[in-house]
């Protein structure tokens, strides 16, 4: 792991929750599916350990941001699931506003010109 890599896993450690919610707001997920969803969404770029992804789903749902019931499988283990709640959403949403103002701060304040994800 380079220097560059390590910083931007630190960057994005503060975010678990945030992208948590983010994979279940497209519809309920069981907790190895969810760790999945994010590593492919970076293309194997970043992956969040096992162990802080289940701390997180706790901690979710402690805080009233997630719900879970067992799922119903016919083969294989049962699969605990997970849905956000309407407080979720909401953090979510406060949570992707505050990213975003944060993100065009540091970018006027290192003189990074605006770019979108496709660039």
């Amino acid at each position: 792991m380079t220097n560059d890599d390590a910083f931007a896993a630190d960057l994005l450690r503060g975010h678990t929750d945030t992208i948590v919610l983010g994979v279940l707001r497209r519809g309920d997920s069981y907790g190895f599916e969810i760790y999945k969803a994010i590593r492919d969404a970076t293309g194997g770029d970043h992956e969040i350990k096992e162990a802080t992804l289940y701390a997180t789903y706790r901690r979710l749902e402690k805080d009233g941001l997630v719900e879970s019931y067992w799922g119903d499988e016919t083969q294989g283990g049962r699969r605990k699931y997970y849905r956000i709640t309407d407080a979720g959403r909401a953090v979510f949403a406060s949570n992707v506003t505050a990213w975003v103002a944060t993100r065009r701060v540091i970018d006027s304040l290192l003189d990074v010109p605006s770019i979108t994800a496709k660039d």
